[in-house]
């Protein structure tokens, strides 16, 4: 559903497209708009709001609002073709740099972290005080998880099409965890495993703890994983597993369409290849339903889904779940062995905010938000950097993959970025290789302000400096 403050920016968007509003004008007052459209006058002014994330008004001081056409569209990336050759996956220092770094003393576009601002903090506070007050069922192990906290996820499981039952599901300490328990269950060290290119930096780190190989496979930025490539690779490689994030990729933001899922699970199911499933940006798209994941069109047991709520509810809250079908019992004894259980107050906390229905409402304005958030930064991007940058049009999530112009360092820029408090992802870190030196990942899910407006404008002019010295 719409909301109404997003419809009267795309009404008025068309206006100022379609020249009604031409560049530089001003825009009636903010009372006039509402007795037009019969909306309230906080519907005016969050519809303003973004539009300017947009590209479409500018704000003068004491002025009003002032019709804009945004610069000309920047091209996405391009897809990159991997050597098709397993390598041995090693962390590297700058994806733990982005996580210690003092989010106070820089602009925090590095990490893919949500801004304490796009969280639901007050419901969750509530939450927690709930849940502590629930004597010893909130002390107490809970192996494999509350079962309070299991049926909440259960239900929602079963709503996205994956008909499942509470015991189904193991609560874990984020996704992260999920993955590499999925992992252990399906492969030995020294494996090949296939992977998205470029591919989130968490994933690669979940192969290097359990001692595998990465094979990447090309990744389009608006279609997913190339299946055309995997099916190749599954016939030259031994390959024992194939990670994949289905929905709104990190760094890409790219959604799968599910008949382009439902190849990919029939080709792993005949070549007899678990799939592990990260879905931890599902719940985040910017336009229509809550897409479907891979898992829906599982038949045969073969995916293993895993998420969590770290994107969403809280990071900090370090909660996820697994859904291991078949291997249930190799993934629940390696998380008893691994760490006993996941924390019940958070497991209470986040299950009584569930069965509220805070997180469903919680969700209408996140998404919203986070599209807007996305939007803006992409315009800024676009609007700063030189010609030849290329910026992801992401489907869902909250971040942007950068390639920068032909000859530009994303490291040099990522380094020179530090020196002036500004926190940003190399491309570097996420691959085996380098084959991404030319790009970055920006966070979008911080609250827009003079200081973000200045850290694009300074990456911007990182960027041209580069390409003079390179010239």
């Amino acid at each position: 559903m719409t909301v109404l403050y997003a419809k009267l920016a795309d009404q008025i968007q068309q206006l100022i497209s379609d020249g009604v509003y031409r560049e530089g004008e001003r825009l009636p007052g903010v009372r006039v708009l509402s007795r037009q459209f019969g909306v309230s006058i906080s519907t005016v002014l969050q519809a303003h709001q973004t539009l300017e994330s947009r590209g479409y008004l500018e704000a003068r001081e004491r002025s009003g609002y002032y019709a804009r056409v945004p610069c000309k569209e920047a091209p996405i990336p391009i897809m990159q073709r991997p050597k098709s050759r397993p390598a041995p996956v090693t962390a590297r220092d700058m994806a733990l740099d982005l996580c210690t770094v003092e989010r106070k003393h820089m602009v925090a576009l590095g990490a893919a972290v949500p801004h304490a601002d796009y969280v639901p903090l007050r419901q969750i506070q509530h939450a927690t005080l709930w849940a502590a007050r629930q004597g010893l069922e909130a002390l107490d192990y809970a192996f494999p998880g509350k079962d309070v906290f299991r049926r909440q996820i259960a239900q929602r499981m079963t709503n996205l099409g994956v008909v499942t039952t509470h015991e189904d599901i193991i609560a874990t300490n984020g996704a992260q965890e999920a993955i590499i328990l999925a992992l252990r269950a399906v492969t030995q060290p020294g494996d090949i495993v296939a992977v998205e290119s470029p591919s989130f930096p968490g994933i690669l780190q979940a192969l290097e703890v359990v001692g595998l190989r990465a094979l990447e496979i090309p990744t389009h930025p608006l279609e997913g994983m190339s299946l055309e490539g995997l099916e190749l690779a599954l016939e030259q490689w031994p390959i024992k597993a194939c990670v994949v994030v289905a929905n709104h990729s990190n760094p890409l933001g790219v959604r799968m369409p599910d008949s382009q899922k439902k190849r990919l699970v029939n080709l792993l199911a005949e070549r007899q290849v678990p799939m592990i499933e990260d879905d931890i940006y599902g719940d985040l798209p910017f336009e229509g339903e809550r897409p479907r994941p891979a898992k829906s069109f599982d038949t045969t047991g073969n995916v293993i889904y895993c998420s969590s709520f770290s994107k969403t509810i809280s990071p900090g809250l370090r909660l996820g779940w697994v859904v291991p079908g078949p291997r249930f019992a190799e993934i629940s004894q390696q998380k008893y062995f691994n760490n006993m259980a996941t924390a019940s107050i958070p497991q209470l906390a986040v299950a009584h905010f569930l069965e509220q229905g805070g997180y469903d409402r919680y969700l209408r304005t996140a998404r919203q938000r986070y599209k807007e958030a996305t939007e803006r930064l992409r315009a800024a991007v676009v609007r700063e950097f030189p010609e030849g940058t290329a910026v992801s049009r992401p489907m869902g999530g909250f971040v942007l993959w950068v390639q920068l112009p032909h000859g530009v360092s994303g490291t040099t820029i990522y380094q020179e970025a530090r020196e002036r408090s500004i926190n940003i992802a190399p491309g570097r870190m996420f691959s085996t290789t380098d084959k991404y030196e030319d790009y970055i990942r920006l966070n979008c899910a911080n609250p827009w302000s003079e200081r973000i407006e200045w850290a694009i404008r300074t990456l911007g002019e990182l960027v041209a400096t580069q390409m003079r010295r390179a010239a």
